[in-house]
């Protein structure tokens, strides 16, 4: 490393200083703390950097990630450099800046930092009485366009924090955006209908630039025709505009190994997509889940506007960049004998997609789940949900950031649910992570899977505290 480690960890307390919502609960701020005209103007001290990277802005409740991820590896394995932006991070806080796959360089971040903090000591003179300097996210924000700025990426991909008219992510200017589902998570903040909610994540629309999208809800596509035909905004809907399937090989696609109960790494589930211009036959989709086949639909749309509007790109050079993806703690098996899977599941609509996950993928017939959650969600609906398709469920917190909400309280919660279904799945408190990895340990066998879920703070110190113990064969796998 060119910099020291003090220098390295100077610059990483000056970002993690800055208030942080991602450690807040949402009952302490309201959408009046988020203000665009704030990120403009650090921006600008900083000489506009996101007007000179080309930028695709991704929105959603879930799957903006795996999505954002599978557009950058197609456009990378094309040949053009791409940044991704996404949050938060799992491991290192340069996950959330990449180059072609790779994180930001320490070195670099000190360097970047240094010219940000200058940035933010000249903004402190110009802020009046009770105005907030730039929070941690914009910074960061700032700090990604800044590096795909100085190492002249051809491509930008943007993951929105949170929502999207209100998020820092929304003063770019991009050449296309999408939007890839809608459900209810952030409600405090986003609304409490499907309308509210969609309404906040359509205002990273801009006037004239396609938005692509997967939404379903009749109500939730009222909301985005409106405000495309406002702004005069090309809209392509899922099933309306465009459509994918899975190919199914040998009767079935992603049949089941006998002996490790996972998909076998030749018969990983691919897609057909019907786009408006072309049918792609025979994408490879790496990650798990039809939710995951559903995600690849809209990245492979998106890539296929983008060729048809005179960007060259091969199908061939899309497959590529797609088999070889591999995205951290969303139904990521870290571990063999026992299967160990991590995901970062924590709504209902996430949850009830790595049941269905499990169900297809997995055959393992004894469950055993950690779980620990965040406060302001709705842990009543995840854990309604989840109970009945495990043996044993083990619940504990994670450690690593305030908003967790207490093992005993997550107890009291299970109890509860158990009394009103009737069900019998075994209950087990923790106090930490490394305690649940150890009850784990001790009620399961070779021939158990067992699940992390329920937030994506657990989902991080899990993967951490097991990364040592993880297969290495995982690393070129696919399971």
């Amino acid at each position: 490393m060119g910099v020291s480690a003090e220098q390295y960890q100077h610059s990483l307390d000056f970002l993690f200083g800055r208030l942080n919502y991602e450690r807040m609960g949402s009952n302490k701020y309201s959408t009046k703390d988020f203000k665009l005209g704030r990120m403009q103007e650090l921006l600008k001290a900083l000489e506009n950097p996101q007007s000179s990277v080309p930028t695709i802005h991704i929105a959603g409740t879930k799957g903006k990630g795996s999505t954002s991820a599978m557009i950058a590896e197609m456009l990378s394995a094309a040949g053009y450099r791409t940044g991704l932006f996404t949050s938060p991070h799992v491991t290192r806080y340069e996950e959330r800046i990449l180059i072609d796959g790779k994180q930001i360089a320490p070195e670099q971040l000190v360097d970047q930092v240094t010219v940000l903090s200058e940035a933010v000591d000249q903004l402190g003179l110009d802020f009046g009485e009770g105005e907030m300097t730039p929070t941690f996210f914009e910074l960061t924000t700032a700090l990604a366009w800044m590096h795909f700025k100085q190492n002249q990426v051809d491509y930008a991909v943007m993951e929105v924090g949170l929502g999207g008219r209100l998020d820092s992510t929304n003063v770019c200017e991009p050449l296309a955006t999408l939007i890839t589902n809608i459900s209810y998570d952030h409600t405090a903040l986003l609304g409490d209908t499907i309308e509210q909610i969609t309404r906040e994540k359509a205002g990273i629309i801009k006037s004239g630039i396609p938005v692509f999208s997967g939404v379903t809800q009749p109500e939730a596509i009222a909301v985005l025709e409106e405000v495309c035909a406002e702004r005069q905004a090309p809209l392509y809907l899922l099933n309306r505009d465009f459509f994918y399937e899975t190919v199914r090989e040998s009767g079935k696609a992603g049949a089941l190994t006998a002996a490790s109960g996972s998909l076998d790494a030749n018969r990983q589930q691919k897609i057909q997509v019907k786009s408006p211009w072309s049918v792609i036959d025979e994408m490879p989709v790496s990650l798990l889940g039809q939710h995951q086949a559903m995600n690849a639909g809209l990245a492979v749309v998106l890539l296929d506007y983008l060729r048809h509007t005179g960007t060259p790109i091969e199908i061939g050079q899309m497959r590529t960049g797609m088999v070889g993806l591999k995205w951290p703690a969303r139904i990521e098996v870290v571990q063999k004998n026992p299967t160990v899977i991590i995901d970062t599941a924590h709504n209902g609509a996430s949850i009830n997609a790595l049941i269905k996950t499990l169900d297809e993928c997995f055959s393992q017939q004894n469950r055993l789940l950690i779980f620990a959650a965040t406060r302001e969600k709705d842990v009543s609906e995840m854990l309604g949900a989840l109970l009945p398709h495990f043996e044993t469920v083990i619940l504990t917190q994670y450690l690593s950031n305030p908003r967790r909400i207490p093992v005993n309280e997550l107890n009291d919660i299970a109890q509860t649910i158990q009394q009103e279904s009737g069900s019998h799945t075994d209950l087990i408190s923790t106090a930490s992570p490394a305690d649940a990895w150890l009850k784990a340990k001790a009620n399961s066998t070779p021939e158990t899977l067992i699940c992390v879920t329920g937030s994506f703070f657990i989902a991080a110190e899990m993967r951490e505290l097991l990364l040592g113990a993880t297969d290495e064969a995982l690393l070129t796998e696919f399971c």
